[in-house]
């Protein structure tokens, strides 16, 4: 089974599916075979793949983020595997083996891919789950095995294959290597993040085929964010949470700029709240709970152990499931609800706990960093692609035709978008050394699609958007003619006109 043909992501797409068909005649067989992977790429839904250490919460988050609980959370052998979830007009698993063949199962008898898929594992290459899910439409979602602590086997299928599905058989192993891979990442980090955390990179480069990560292709969560000692945080005042927006503030500087941002999450909330796991039943039990005195609750609420054990009116296993389902922390922040309104309904409870789990938080940057821009991701993926295919090919003619097709296409206004991209990734990849302040200014065109955000200047009238846009337009472009560094003035000169176009755009709003 195969994905049903989607329209292209946009006109940046469109235009680079047109120069692969365009050079298909011109260059080899093998070239060619890899251009018509890149154009069913293109017509593809935007691949994110969910990466990070094992047992960073990876599945559980996937599930929260699809809205269904698909993906296996518990070590088996399915989350030893890539899982790609993308959308389809049946619900069924597909194991695809390494060599081509594929297997059809059901999914288990509680809606999610079997914990064990009855093969060999080491003959299997992936798992693809398709879902009717509206979620999936336009955003293909790749769960990735633990990198860095699994066996060897684990991470070298994901290196090979993450994202370059079965229908590249026919292309050599160089070439399925240059188109494949996720076009962006979610990093799961957990509060354990260092600040030569390899592990994490390492992560992206597996699940995109060793391109670089960049504010524009790329965002992290800290999840378990509810799992923070509050007194650790200076500055936390003893919240939980918003310890846990300190500890992202200061991930986020560890990470970037390969990260656009890192956003705090509790993936057991988000996934509970989200995918039916929350009940009626589950309200009422809160409720008694909530009907408890005061003494009781809280030494309840010490420890897990205290919570099942302790003496109440609410049975253990309906106290066992809501541990499983909350965890003390969610089921602390139910009881708060209750005690503020205690005639809520069990839906509006159950938005209020998917509201304290941060999820919206991380949807909303997914939109404005990946589904916003997923025209130029795709299309800069795709000319990544191209790129790789036509240096494999060891033909320097066949490299000097293409390189030139790809410039008269990047010299078009329309493109300039492009430009842009390659701009972000080459200062954030650090292949284009910037002083901090420069690359700062630079990397806030890749962390927001809104304008006066992109100018540094959040929340201040359009006149002076204005005047600042201009300012540095012509900042940027006598930078690029004096004082730069070759490198450093290629850049300068995309910069210049990113100015240019935003004083341009808020004129003619005037």
């Amino acid at each position: 089974m195969t994905t049903q043909a989607q329209p292209l992501a946009g006109p940046l797409s469109a235009a680079v599916a047109n120069l692969c068909a365009g050079l298909r005649p011109q260059v080899s067989p093998a070239t060619a075979a890899g251009f018509g992977e890149v154009l069913r790429r293109l017509s593809a839904p935007l691949q994110v793949a969910v990466a990070g250490r094992i047992k960073s919460g990876k599945s559980t988050l996937v599930n929260a983020l699809i809205g269904r609980r698909v993906a296996p959370t518990d070590v088996g052998e399915c989350t030893r595997l890539v899982t790609r979830f993308q959308y389809g007009t049946v619900d069924r698993v597909e194991v695809v083996f390494t060599d081509g063949r594929k297997q059809v199962l059901p999914f288990g008898s509680d809606g999610s891919i079997p914990r064990d898929l009855g093969v060999d594992v080491e003959r299997v290459s992936h798992v693809e789950a398709y879902l009717t899910n509206a979620v999936l439409r336009d955003l293909t979602v790749i769960d990735t095995p633990g990198l860095g602590s699994l066996d060897a086997a684990s991470v070298a299928r994901t290196e090979a294959l993450l994202g370059g599905g079965a229908d590249t058989g026919e292309l050599d192993a160089v070439s399925r290597n240059a188109v494949a891979g996720a076009e962006a990442v979610l990093y799961v980090v957990t509060q354990g993040v260092r600040a030569d955390d390899q592990q994490a990179l390492a992560a992206f480069t597996a699940a995109t085929a060793g391109r670089e990560a960049g504010p524009v292709n790329a965002i992290a969560v800290l999840n378990k964010a509810d799992t923070i000692a509050a007194e650790t945080v200076s500055g936390s005042a003893g919240d939980t949470w918003r310890a846990a927006v300190l500890l992202a503030e200061r991930q986020a500087l560890t990470l970037k700029p390969r990260v656009a941002d890192v956003l705090p999450v509790i993936g057991l909330v988000a996934e509970s709240t989200e995918t039916g796991g929350f009940t009626s039943a589950d309200a009422d039990a809160l409720r008694g709970l909530a009907g408890l005195d005061e003494a009781t609750r809280e030494t309840m609420l010490i420890s897990a152990d205290l919570f099942t054990s302790w003496e109440c009116g609410v049975p253990v296993g309906v106290r066992a499931r809501l541990l499983e389902k909350l965890d003390l922390y969610g089921i602390r922040k139910a009881l708060e609800v209750l005690d503020a309104e205690p005639g809520i309904t069990a839906g509006a409870l159950r938005r209020e706990l998917l509201d304290a789990s941060g999820l919206d938080g991380v949807r909303a940057k997914l939109n404005a960093v990946f589904r916003a821009r997923a025209d130029g991701i795709k299309a800069a993926a795709a000319l990544a692609s191209v790129t790789a295919l036509a240096a494999a090919s060891g033909d320097p003619n066949e490299r000097q035709r293409v390189h030139n097709a790809i410039e008269v296409l990047l010299a078009k206004p329309e493109a300039h978008q492009l430009r842009l991209l390659e701009a972000l990734t080459l200062v954030s990849s650090g292949a284009v050394a910037m002083p901090d302040d420069l690359l700062e200014e630079v990397l806030r065109f890749g962390s927001s699609r809104d304008v006066s955000e992109q100018l540094g200047l959040p929340g201040r009238p359009p006149h002076e958007l204005i005047a600042h846009a201009l300012e540095r337009a012509g900042w940027w472009r006598s930078f690029a003619s004096f004082g730069a560094t070759p490198a450093q003035s290629r850049v300068a000169h995309v910069v210049h006109r990113a100015y240019f176009l935003i004083w341009q755009q808020l004129r003619g709003r005037r």
